[in-house]
């Protein structure tokens, strides 16, 4: 609510300077990117909210309608602010969208929480930003829809940055046609998302993606080619289509791959990917049509699109099967006193004994625990042998403090648990392994945030 508020007032600001004359382009700078930062920050915390309204068994169909009323909203919100523009001002127009905002808050004046009870293990800022940054870069599900994205994204940014001077040099056109073409965009992504369902039964994620990146293309080449109006907004109506087929897509991947507590700090990831590719994007085309020509960057656009669509296919979305609820198989650690959560850095040592044949797969199962502990907060991570006894492998690995080996107890998923269990299936003997915690000493203390 905050940040809609926020943005309301960003919002009456325009309003205010367009309807006194005094708006100017650092003003409209200052107060865009104010915006910016507003819809940024509101964009993970919305998308969070999803799993908290539905129970697990909806939430992939939540996910898809929360990013398809989103998306269509992206490409509505702009044709509606066209045709006011045109009829009735700038003025006006802001003062609509500060209504906008009013709605939205009412809406979660309506929606009632339940009330959170108080965690002492409840993380701070910077400790949080730390731990979603180390889920980023030990996810390997959560890169490859990164890397996906980020290269889509860039590339149909093209039509997106340059559809305004398509409008006025291609299609000899205005702001009323500017805001017709947008329109028509989002009556496309409309009839995209009745097309959704049965399209998902033929095609799987990468397939949609792939359709997507075709499907743009073949639009990006027919706008290249200075089409008559109406065929342009017929044109445009595929754009909205193979747009929202690849938004849910995503977001629907990205949702079903990430547990519920780094699920808000990886969205962020997800969507500062999704708007950094859309700005480094549009500004690449916009110099590449200065330099040459719109229609040779639409071209090139959407020849590099078919191209790097083909060949990312090879690089398999996740399937987002995997059962990520907490598992609560880990038995609270042993202590002779109460710790103080923030104490570290905290050593954790997981002594195998392990029959010589069964090395090699022993370190092949350990090597998948890799990830997963540097997932739920370690932030080194590494195998040893014993010495004298080769039989004896140690797993050990590195938190920044005591609290955050609790929260680890609380992050192990049950899929997490079926890797476990293959590496305990190989350790020898009627007891399991043998588990230490090992605590930092005075001036010991060499943690990440002290590098």
């Amino acid at each position: 609510m905050a940040i809609q508020l926020m943005l309301a007032c960003v919002s009456i600001g325009l309003m205010l300077l367009s309807a006194s004359g005094a708006q100017s382009v650092s003003s409209l700078a200052v107060l865009t990117f104010m915006g910016g930062v507003g819809a940024a920050l509101m964009g993970p915390t919305w998308q969070a909210i999803v799993p908290e309204l539905v129970p697990r068994k909806d939430l992939r169909n939540a996910v898809a309608l929360n990013s398809l009323g989103v998306n269509i909203s992206r490409a509505i919100g702009p044709a509606i602010g066209g045709l006011l523009l045109s009829s009735l001002g700038a003025a006006f127009t802001y003062g609509i969208d500060v209504l906008t905002y009013l709605f939205v808050v009412a809406a979660l004046l309506g929606w009632r929480r339940p009330e959170q009870p108080r965690d002492e293990l409840s993380e701070h800022f910077a400790g949080a930003f730390r731990a979603g940054v180390r889920y980023a870069k030990a996810s390997r599900e959560l890169q490859t829809v990164l890397f996906r994205a980020f290269l889509f994204f860039m590339l149909s940014s093209a039509v997106w940055a340059l559809l305004p001077l398509v409008a006025r040099e291609l299609l000899n056109g205005g702001s009323s046609l500017y805001g017709a073409l947008l329109g028509a965009v989002g009556v496309g992504a409309i009839g995209g998302a009745i097309l959704l369902p049965r399209l998902r039964t033929q095609l799987d994620a990468d397939g949609m993606l792939l359709f997507s990146a075709l499907a743009t293309a073949a639009v990006m080449a027919l706008l290249a080619s200075s089409p008559p109006q109406w065929l342009a907004l017929c044109v445009l109506l595929f754009l909205g289509v193979a747009w929202i087929a690849a938004l849910t897509t995503l977001n629907g991947v990205t949702q079903s791959i990430l547990p519920n507590w780094v699920r808000g700090r990886s969205l962020a990831v997800y969507l500062t990917v999704f708007n950094g590719a859309m700005t480094i994007g549009s500004l690449g085309w916009g110099l590449v049509a200065q330099r040459s020509s719109i229609a040779m960057a639409l071209l090139l656009g959407a020849t590099c699109l078919v191209l790097t669509g083909l060949l990312a296919h090879r690089v398999r979305l996740p399937a987002g099967e995997a059962d990520l609820l907490p598992s609560g198989h880990w038995p609270e650690p042993p202590t002779a006193s109460s710790p103080d959560v923030e104490r570290g850095p905290v050593l954790v040592i997981i002594e195998y004994t392990v029959d010589p044949k069964d090395r090699a797969g022993m370190l092949d199962a350990l090597s998948k625990l890799s990830a997963e502990r540097r997932k739920d907060g370690a932030y080194a991570w590494g195998v040893m042998e014993d010495a004298a006894d080769p039989s004896v492998m140690i797993e050990w690995f590195m938190l920044e403090s005591w609290g955050e080996h609790l929260r680890q107890h609380h992050r192990v998923s049950r899929a997490d648990a079926e890797i476990q269990a293959e590496a305990l299936g190989l350790h020898v003997g009627e007891a399991g392994p043998v588990v230490r915690h090992l605590l930092a000493l005075g001036q010991a203390r060499d943690t990440p945030s002290k590098r």
